[in-house]
């Protein structure tokens, strides 16, 4: 399935647009009717939390009916299917990329805790494909960090397959797994009076992502009726460069796009740059110049880049142009 906007990144990898990751409960066919026509970038079908274990079996026969009958254009569709840990791992990859495989980008897989897990979805996953008749590679994997021990091997587990596209933070099972004392998923843990009690985790859930070439999306935000708390809490996440966050309502989808989305101007000027610093080192034959006020050179091109790369994935339009001296 192709979403919509993609973009190639810095480092000439293909991305997704993933500002909004809409989770929607396999076991409920009304809410993944209803998923298709919303604006989220991507949507996640849902295997595993949404889902009681006896309702396991018909939520997997409802996304698959669901991809394979549903409108999901435009958009970048994910099952998310129980830890390998589980009964029901191996028959959730089975089932739905037997099923609908055609339909669908990525595999969520959650509490993934070592390159094994990984390695073992992306074998099973090519075991499929072959059998199937389907592109070998095409479906890709989104990692759930989810634990202390999946945090500290998140390196490894960031270079573990080349179908990895994601690493997606999961605050509820990882605050459980350090004894955070607090029930509320999303905000600081109560007498944390200082600083930002998950800037390390998200740190380092980043630096492995980006040393990979892979994106990194932030968790959700409980209080659904909490909007401003939303938009507080993922205008930190943007602020640090991750690329999208969960959401578990409809009313969350709009501030996520807005706020992983860049600045009209933050994005116009981008471009500006890329387009400048093209033309002086092809045209003129100079790494370092001016543009207006501001001296760019290699190292502005990448920072470009950057801004440039989400504001496409997000389809924004440039207002401005550059034009060459003379001209």
């Amino acid at each position: 399935m192709e979403a919509l906007h993609k973009v190639v990144s810095r480092y000439g990898v293909l991305m997704r647009a993933r500002r909004s990751t809409l989770a929607v409960p396999g076991s409920n066919p009304r809410f993944l009717e209803k998923a298709q026509g919303l604006a989220a970038d991507e949507v996640f079908l849902d295997l595993e939390d949404s889902v009681a274990p006896d309702a396991k079996a018909d939520a997997r026969r409802n996304v698959v009916a669901a991809l394979r009958d549903g409108d999901w254009a435009g958009k970048t569709v994910v099952v998310r299917v129980n830890d390998v840990s589980t009964q029901w791992a191996y028959r959730d990859v089975i089932e739905v990329v037997e099923g609908a495989g055609g339909r669908l980008d990525c595999v969520m897989l959650p509490k993934v805790e070592s390159t094994s897990h990984v390695i073992w979805l992306d074998t099973l996953l090519g075991q499929i494909e072959k059998a199937t008749g389907l592109p070998v590679g095409d479906i890709g994997i989104e990692a759930q960090i989810e634990s202390a021990r999946g945090l500290v091997e998140v390196d490894a587990i960031a270079g573990a397959s080349p179908r990895l596209e994601t690493l997606v933070f999961g605050p509820a099972d990882f605050m459980a797994s350090i004894g955070m004392r607090t029930l509320v998923v999303g905000e600081q843990p109560p007498g944390y009076g200082e600083g930002d009690a998950y800037h390390y985790i998200l740190m380092r859930i980043l630096m492995a992502a980006r040393a990979n070439d892979l994106q990194a999306v932030d968790g959700p935000y409980l209080q659904i009726r909490d909007l401003d708390g939303f938009r507080r809490v993922a205008r930190k996440a943007a602020a640090l460069g991750f690329d999208g966050k969960w959401v578990l309502h409809p009313s969350q989808i709009e501030a996520a796009n807005e706020v992983f989305s860049p600045a009209q101007d933050d994005y116009d000027h981008a471009e500006l740059i890329l387009d400048a610093y093209a033309y002086y080192t092809t045209v003129e034959k100079r790494g370092a110049v001016m543009l207006g006020d501001e001296m760019i050179d290699e190292a502005s091109r990448k920072m470009a880049l950057v801004v440039s790369a989400k504001g496409r994935a997000a389809g924004m339009s440039r207002t401005t142009t550059f034009t060459p001296p003379g001209s």
